[in-house]
C-alpha cells in the first residue's frame, strides 16, 4: 500500500505540468544573471502594483552591413572616409523587420501592456507595467527592492524566460538583472614623499601635452560631451570656481550648455566634478554637455538609458567620453554584442567615443585554483576608443611619462582582436615577456588604444580645491578634449568630424604621441605574476596604448583630410 505522506495532490502535479511546459515552450535568460552582490542590501519584494519599466532590445537587421559601413567611413585610406550617415540612414539600416516588431508588440499587448514608447531607430522599447504584469510576462522573474550607500534599485532576484517564439526577436529585456558597478575611490593616499607636489592642473596638461593659448575652440557646430551613471552630479558653482582658479591663461566657458537627464541634488561627486572640469579646460571654449542619471524609475539602468538617447537624439556632441565600466564576466555575452551595435551605430554617425580603460590594471579573477586577469567592459568594446593612464616619471616636474599601475588593460575573453590592430598588438606579444598564456586571451580585443596623465589631478567638488585625485576618469576627458579641438579645426577647413578614431590612430603607428615605454600595472597577487599583469613596451601595449598626445603633432596629422 502508499503510505498518506506520499501522496502527490492534483495542485502538485498541476504545477508540475506547468513548469514542464514553461521550460519546453520558453527560453531562460540566464546568462545575464548574477547573485545580487553583498553590497546591495535587500529592503523588501515589490508590491504588485508597483510601476516598473523594462526596455526591450529587439533584434537587428544588417549588422553586419553597419559593421562595414562603420569599417568604411573610419578607414583613411577608403573612398567612403569621412561619409558619415544620418540617424535617419542609420534607422533604416537597423530596424527590425516587420515581423520582429509583430511579435513582440502581440506578446505585450496579449499582457495588456500598452504603454510603451520606442525611438527612431525602432530597436528599443521600454514599457511600463506593473510589477505583477512583469512577472506574469516574465516567468522566474521576482522583484525585489534593494538599497547600497542611500539608492534604491528595483532588480529580479532569479532568472526570467521568455517565450520561444518570442527569443528569436529579442537581445535582452534591461531592466531585470545587471546592477550599476561600485564607483572608485579616486583619491589617492597621499604619497609619503617630503616637499612640494606639484599635482596636475590645466596648465600643466597643456604644458606636458603642448597646447598653446590659441589651441581653444571657436566653431559654431562643435560640441563634447561626459556621461554619468553612478548617481554623480556636478555642481556649477564648482566649474565656476575651477576656473576661476585654473582657467586663466586661455579662453574659456564655465558654465555646461546643457544637461541631459535629471541633476540629483545632495553633494557633488568627484568623478562628475572632474569629468566635467577636465574636458572643459583641455577641449577649451567648446560647447560641452552633460548626460547625467536620465533613470526616472528604480528599475532603469542608466547606461541603458544613455545608449537609447543617442538612438534617439540627432544634433548630438561629436565627442563623448564615459568613465564607467564592469568586468566582461558579470555581463551576458548577448548584452555586450547589442552595445557593441548601439556603439558602431554611434560611430557611423562621426561620433567619437570614448571609455576609461579602469583602474584595476590587468585586474583579477580567482577561479578555484587558477587566477586569470579580468578584463572590462566597455573598455573591451572593439568599437570604441579606449584611454589608459599614465604618470610624470618626477612627479615634481613636468617630465617624460611612466605608466600609471592602475591603468587598466588586457585582452578581451568575448570579442575577437579586430583587423585595425592586429599587426601592433602581435608585435607586442612576439616581443615583450609575457605573463603566462593562461592569463589572458591572445586572440582578443586589446586594449586601450592611446593614454593620458591619470595621477594626482586638481578638482574642485563641493566649493573645495581637493588634490592627488587619480584615475583613468581622469584621462580619458583631457584625450576627449583634444579631439574636440581637433575637430574644431577640422570643421573649419570643412572637413568632417574624426568619428571612430581606431583604424586611423593604428595607421598613424604611433606618430605624434609620446610613446610610454617604462612600468608595469597590477595583475594577479599569486605566485606566479606575484601582483604583475602587462608591461609597457616601445609601439603599442597593453598599458598605455600608443602612448600620449602630443598634440600639435596630432593635430597636423588628423588634419590632412
Amino acid at each position: 500500500g502508499v503510505r498518506p505522506g506520499c501522496l502527490v495532490s492534483k495542485h502538485t502535479i498541476l504545477n508540475l505540468l506547468s513548469y514542464l511546459l514553461v521550460t519546453l515552450s520558453y527560453t531562460w535568460f540566464s546568462a545575464s544573471y548574477r547573485l545580487i552582490p553583498q553590497e546591495w542590501a535587500h529592503v523588501d519584494r515589490v508590491g504588485p502594483t508597483e510601476e516598473l519599466e523594462l526596455t526591450f532590445a529587439l533584434k537587428q537587421q544588417n549588422v553586419h552591413l553597419l559593421e562595414e559601413k562603420l569599417r568604411l567611413v573610419s578607414d583613411p585610406d577608403s573612398v567612403q572616409y569621412g561619409k558619415h550617415l544620418s540617424l535617419e540612414e542609420v534607422a533604416s539600416l537597423v530596424r527590425p523587420s516587420d515581423l520582429t516588431e509583430k511579435v513582440v508588440h502581440r506578446w505585450l499587448q496579449s499582457h495588456g501592456i500598452t504603454n510603451c514608447l520606442t525611438v527612431r531607430t525602432q530597436d528599443f522599447l521600454q514599457c511600463t507595467m506593473t510589477a505583477e504584469t512583469a512577472e506574469r510576462l516574465l516567468p522566474g522573474s521576482r522583484f525585489h527592492r534593494y538599497m547600497r550607500d542611500g539608492h534604491y534599485l528595483v532588480r529580479s532576484s532569479a532568472p526570467y524566460s521568455v517565450p520561444n517564439d518570442v527569443h528569436h526577436h529579442l537581445d535582452f529585456v534591461g531592466g531585470l538583472h545587471r546592477l550599476p558597478p561600485k564607483g572608485l575611490d579616486l583619491s589617492k593616499k597621499q604619497k609619503s614623499k617630503a616637499g612640494f607636489h606639484l599635482g596636475v592642473t590645466p596648465s600643466i596638461l597643456r604644458t606636458r601635452y603642448n597646447l598653446t593659448s590659441a589651441d581653444v575652440g571657436s566653431v559654431q557646430n562643435n560640441s563634447q560631451a561626459v556621461a554619468q551613471f553612478l548617481e554623480q552630479y556636478y555642481h556649477p558653482a564648482d566649474l565656476a570656481e575651477f576656473m576661476a582658479m585654473f582657467g586663466g591663461g586661455f579662453q574659456h566657458r564655465s558654465e555646461v550648455d546643457r544637461v541631459v537627464g535629471t541633476q540629483g541634488g545632495g553633494k557633488a561627486g568627484i568623478e562628475a566634478s572632474l569629468d566635467v572640469e577636465y574636458i572643459m579646460s583641455t577641449g577649451a571654449n567648446i560647447s560641452t554637455w552633460v548626460f547625467t542619471n536620465p533613470g526616472r524609475h528604480e528599475s532603469q539602468e542608466p547606461f541603458l538609458q544613455w545608449m537609447i538617447l543617442l538612438s534617439n537624439m540627432t544634433g548630438l556632441p561629436w565627442v563623448h567620453t564615459i568613465s564607467y565600466g564592469d568586468d566582461e564576466d558579470s555581463l551576458s555575452a548577448a548584452y555586450m554584442t547589442r552595445i557593441n551595435t548601439e556603439f558602431m551605430k554611434a560611430g557611423v554617425r562621426g561620433i567619437s567615443l570614448l571609455f576609461a580603460s579602469g583602474d584595476s590594471g590587468a585586474g583579477c579573477r580567482h577561479l578555484g585554483k587558477e587566477n586569470t586577469f579580468r578584463p572590462s567592459f566597455p573598455a573591451s568594446s572593439p568599437y570604441v576608443t579606449t584611454v589608459g593612464g599614465t604618470s610624470f616619471k618626477n612627479p615634481y616636474k613636468v617630465t617624460y611619462e611612466v605608466t600609471d599601475s592602475i591603468s587598466g588593460g588586457g585582452f578581451s575573453n568575448i570579442f575577437k582582436m579586430p583587423d585595425y590592430q592586429t599587426t601592433a598588438v602581435n608585435s607586442y606579444l612576439k616581443t615583450v615577456a609575457l605573463p603566462p598564456k593562461s592569463y589572458f586571451n591572445t586572440s582578443g580585443r586589446a586594449y586601450p588604444d592611446m593614454a593620458a596623465l591619470s595621477d594626482n589631478y586638481w578638482v574642485v567638488s563641493n566649493r573645495v580645491p581637493v588634490p592627488l585625485v587619480s584615475g583613468t576618469s581622469a584621462s580619458t576627458p583631457v584625450v576627449g578634449g583634444m579631439l574636440s579641438l581637433i575637430n574644431d579645426q577640422r570643421f573649419m577647413k570643412g572637413l568632417p568630424a574624426l568619428g571612430f578614431l581606431n583604424p586611423r590612430l593604428y595607421k598613424l603607428n604611433g606618430k605624434a604621441l609620446f610613446d610610454v615605454t617604462e612600468g608595469c600595472h597590477y595583475g594577479c597577487l599569486d605566485e606566479q605574476v606575484q601582483g604583475q599583469g602587462f608591461c609597457a613596451a616601445p609601439s603599442w601595449d597593453p598599458v598605455t596604448g600608443w602612448g600620449t598626445p602630443n598634440y600639435p603633432a596630432l593635430l597636423a596629422v588628423l588634419l590632412s583630410d
